[in-house]
């Protein structure tokens, strides 16, 4: 047995005992791992036959990782991907880890790995992927992550080493799209956006990010603002403007909390998608997914199957079926995140009754503070009744009050199992709807409520 194979035997062991104690076995197996072998992520990548692809993002990278997935095990590849989204080194090296087998062999044959966008530095010098998505920047986890510059400027590191890897990027992100500025016109950079002009919003959001040049530190003009900051836009300083994309969604229609319908154009072919996720931010997951595949091999047919067969990721318009009322989950953490989710609800007609949960933990980011910058007051009068649970349950109560919400209309229980069942109670149809907008550590938490309820099966460890 070579060094190397008796370190992942060591590793796979704790990672199995860990299981056995009930303390989950994603990361902690990678963790040791690493701490064996500082190299492992690298050695064990490199047993990929195909390679790999690696997708970074501060919104949508575990729903993007899906998509890519169903296309590429539709096109027969058998993947090695962190699909928990244990998204550092940890995780990583712990997916690497489950999947490598005797005398230098391992049980796929492409690698897909979503990596944390602080991560993305130190782990794509290991991986040495073959394609890079970088989908979106938004402000996120301020007291973690620092301003977005800091982490565009990471990132520029980063796609300056790898000169050898396709970059897939937005086209509608400024900040993004600048990343690959001096590729335009190469076969070595991929650009996707929309191009649909009924999908603009009124104006900007007062929180959008990314408002000036990167390159002169002039404001930017924008023609159409889809998302955010996400749209179409000049400096009229430099001459910076958004480059022309290759995959592009043409014409799209959201059907609220159904899904969506997208005439979509690739390198190859214009093709029509019936995306089951819902939400304009999922129809730029899926034009990214669509990028990236392609940029793999994937056919336009095997981009449409793959698409319109996916599932969704955990916690992300996840729907479980619980007390006779069907429970929507959709992962809400940064203002542009939140307004997309209020925007897709605002889709569908008559009242809603929602389940709130806010924490702080880590993950979260310990500065709530952004939930004064979502717009919640474009829904606020079409809640029937809001339960607020979570570590900080009654600052989510008070975001509401002032976003219009009627105090009777208001429920503060900290307690999240307590609070599910509060919610519950309160939606008077049978069968009714409740809709959950958690937090990171929130929709963990919520998942594995349900999961102990036995209405939901673990999807992570």
């Amino acid at each position: 047995m070579s060094l190397l194979a008796a370190k992942v035997a060591t590793a796979r062991a704790a990672g199995a005992l860990s299981r056995r104690s009930g303390r989950g076995g994603t990361s902690l197996p990678g963790k040791l791992l690493l701490r064996m072998e500082p190299d492992a992520v690298g050695a064990l990548a490199r047993r990929l036959r195909d390679g790999n692809a690696v997708i970074s993002a501060t919104n949508g990278k575990t729903t993007t990782a899906a998509m890519v997935a169903s296309i590429l095990e539709r096109g027969g590849h058998r993947l090695v991907h962190n699909r928990a989204g244990a998204n550092m080194a940890g995780g990583i090296a712990g997916t690497l880890l489950e999947a490598a087998g005797p005398n230098g062999s391992i049980d796929g044959d492409v690698g897909l790995f979503e990596i944390d966008e602080f991560w993305l530095d130190r782990l794509v010098g290991q991986l040495h992927p073959r394609a890079l998505l970088l989908a979106n920047l938004f402000r996120d986890q301020l007291d973690r992550y620092g301003e977005l510059e800091a982490i565009a400027d990471r990132w520029q590191s980063v796609v300056a080493d790898a000169q050898d890897t396709t970059l897939v990027l937005n086209a509608d992100d400024p900040l993004v799209a600048d990343l690959g500025r001096e590729r335009v016109g190469t076969d070595s950079v991929v650009f996707f956006g929309v191009e649909d002009p009924a999908m603009a919003l009124d104006g900007m959001a007062h929180a959008a990010d990314s408002k000036h040049c990167r390159r002169c530190g002039a404001p930017y003009h924008y023609d159409l603002i889809f998302l955010g900051h996400l749209g179409h836009y000049h400096c009229d300083a430099c001459g910076a403007t958004r480059p022309a994309p290759q995959v592009a969604a043409e014409r799209v229609v959201l059907d609220g909390l159904r899904g969506a319908r997208i005439t979509m154009r690739l390198p190859a072919a214009t093709v029509d998608v019936r995306l089951p996720l819902p939400g304009l931010y999922n129809v730029y997951n899926a034009l990214a997914a669509a990028a990236l595949a392609g940029a793999l091999g994937a056919t336009p047919d095997d981009i449409v199957a793959g698409l319109e067969e996916v599932a969704a990721a955990f916690g992300r318009a996840e729907t479980v079926r619980v007390d006779g009322h069907d429970l929507l989950m959709l992962l809400v953490k940064n203002p542009a995140g939140a307004n997309e989710v209020l925007r897709t609800l605002a889709l569908e007609d008559g009242e809603h009754d929602l389940l709130a949960v806010l924490n702080d933990h880590t993950a979260d980011g310990r500065d709530v503070s952004w939930i004064w910058d979502a717009d919640f007051e474009k829904l606020a009068g079409r809640l029937r009744h809001v339960t607020c649970s979570g570590t900080r349950a009654p600052e989510m109560a008070l975001r509401l009050k002032y976003a219009g919400v009627p105090e009777d209309r208001l429920t503060v229980e900290p307690d999240l199992a307590s609070g599910l069942d509060r919610a519950l109670a309160a939606v008077p149809e049978q069968p009714g709807l409740l809709v959950a907008i958690p937090t990171y550590t929130a929709m963990l938490e919520l998942r594995r409520e349900l999961v102990t309820r036995g209405v939901a099966g673990s999807s992570f460890g």
